[in-house]
């Protein structure tokens, strides 16, 4: 900062932008009063009891995670083997190939789901559960197909010619050396993936059904007919399990390695 006063002032004033509305929000859900008000009306896990007793909320947040794990599974299923060829194959236009599949990150969410919607729940006659499965599975092949191909990029492919040239199959190469060298990326690839899903708002919303509906849009409709803290206290509850989701990945696997590829 000493060097660039100006970009320094900048990232503080970042910064205190997007924490600041954080913490209006975990401080009021502690509150002992009956209203969203700041600052809170005395301390109390009172909006924390009721959030996980309030029945439309816990079969959103099961729908959610349900939607989350398996939208999450089909991407890192599909995202590997494209990771593969594009980094380890001879496949003609590798770069068309990449962005293809990251095409996801730049086509607005509404569009798909609107597609979506036309396609699969009116044009195939499928459930919501169908349509936002697909989508979300969509949605995730960036992950899976940058985060993992960042991992593999780090890696040497000597060490699986080498592999190779000992007498290893292919599938035997995959398994006992590839795959290795791939499971920080897959797993940092995959709790991005499960977060990103499980947080998504306007493909969810444009998809849903009373039968399946997602935490996230079942919140947006309760701030939109109550304004007690009850909305306050669930919001923290995600955000705790966010930031404990992300403190195991960096302890476990560190982040910054992973990503750090990715501009590579």
């Amino acid at each position: 900062m000493k060097g660039r006063p100006i970009l320094g002032t900048l990232a503080v004033l970042g910064y205190i932008i997007m924490i600041v509305p954080i913490l209006f929000v975990v401080s009021t859900a502690f509150t002992a009063g009956d209203a969203l008000t700041f600052p809170p009306q005395g301390v109390s896990l009172r909006w924390f009891g009721e959030a996980l007793a309030y029945q439309p909320f816990v079969g959103a947040l099961l729908s959610s995670l349900q939607l989350a794990v398996v939208s999450t599974a089909l991407a890192l299923l599909l995202g590997v083997p494209v990771t593969l060829a594009i980094q380890r194959g001879k496949i003609p236009g590798k770069s068309l190939v990449e962005g293809l599949f990251l095409s996801p990150l730049v086509v607005p969410e509404l569009v798909v789901g609107l597609a979506l919607y036309q396609q699969i729940m009116i044009g195939l006659h499928q459930t919501s559960f169908v349509a936002l499965l697909v989508g979300h599975t969509v949605l995730l092949l960036p992950y899976a197909v940058r985060v993992t191909g960042a991992s593999l990029a780090l890696a040497d492919p000597a060490v699986e010619e080498a592999a190779r040239g000992l007498g290893a199959t292919p599938l035997r190469t995959f398994f006992s050396v590839t795959l290795p060298l791939l499971r920080p990326g897959i797993f940092s690839a995959g709790l991005l993936s499960f977060v990103t899903s499980f947080n998504n708002v306007p493909l969810s919303l444009l998809l849903q059904s009373r039968q399946f509906r997602t935490l996230p849009v079942t919140m947006l409709d309760y701030v939109q007919q109550s304004y007690d803290p009850m909305i306050a206290a669930m919001s923290t509850l995600i955000l705790a399990g966010t930031v404990v989701i992300a403190i195991v990945a960096e302890k476990t696997l560190g982040f910054a390695k992973i990503f750090g590829g990715i501009n590579k």
